[in-house]
């Protein structure tokens, strides 16, 4: 097991992609259930594959636990511990595992590895947050699917495809430049 600890830069890179997560939420589409479409489902999985698995986890980590200590960093500038126990605690709940499992997926160096990693990472979001939805709003699955999966899925594979090729791409010109290290 490693004992690395992680740098100033190491710090500096975490907090610059909670910000981008940050940002990102706020680019939102509002939607009938309640459920917004962001572009953080973009960032977060950016975040694993640039940062990779550690370093793009914590950067979600610190970002959920800002939320949920009221900080307005979720969509809509939302904060506090009624987002995270509301209709989309769940997705919020499971934002790391997206950076984990994309930064899992891209750690293997193989294309089809990096889209396994970001399509589970999408699939663990979704049933996280279609489960806690179901749970918080008393309704069932048929009801949840519709809210919270459903119209979202076009838009997650463009997101998937985007990650994929960009954030390879955005990491080897970083570490090529030698910022990232």
């Amino acid at each position: 097991m490693s004992t690395k600890k992680l740098s100033i830069r190491d710090l500096c890179y975490i907090g610059i992609f909670t910000a981008i997560i940050t940002a990102c939420a706020q680019l939102s589409i509002p939607m009938p259930y309640g459920v917004p479409m962001t572009l953080q489902t973009f960032a977060i999985p950016l975040a694993g594959v640039v940062l990779g698995t550690k370093k793009g986890t914590f950067s979600v980590l610190i970002y959920v636990l800002l939320g949920a200590i009221g900080f307005p960093v979720f969509a809509g500038f939302a904060g506090g511990l009624s987002i995270v126990l509301g209709a989309t605690g769940g997705f919020i709940l499971s934002f790391p595992l997206m950076a984990l499992t994309a930064g899992i997926g891209d750690s293997k160096n193989n294309k089809i590895w990096l889209v396994c990693g970001l399509l589970a990472g999408a699939v663990i979001n979704y049933l996280c947050g279609m489960i806690y939805f179901t749970v918080v709003m008393s309704s069932d699955l048929k009801t949840a699917f519709i809210a919270c999966v459903l119209p979202f899925i076009p838009v997650a594979i463009v997101k998937i495809g985007l990650v994929a090729v960009l954030g390879k791409s955005l990491k080897t010109a970083l570490l090529r430049s030698k910022v990232l290290v």
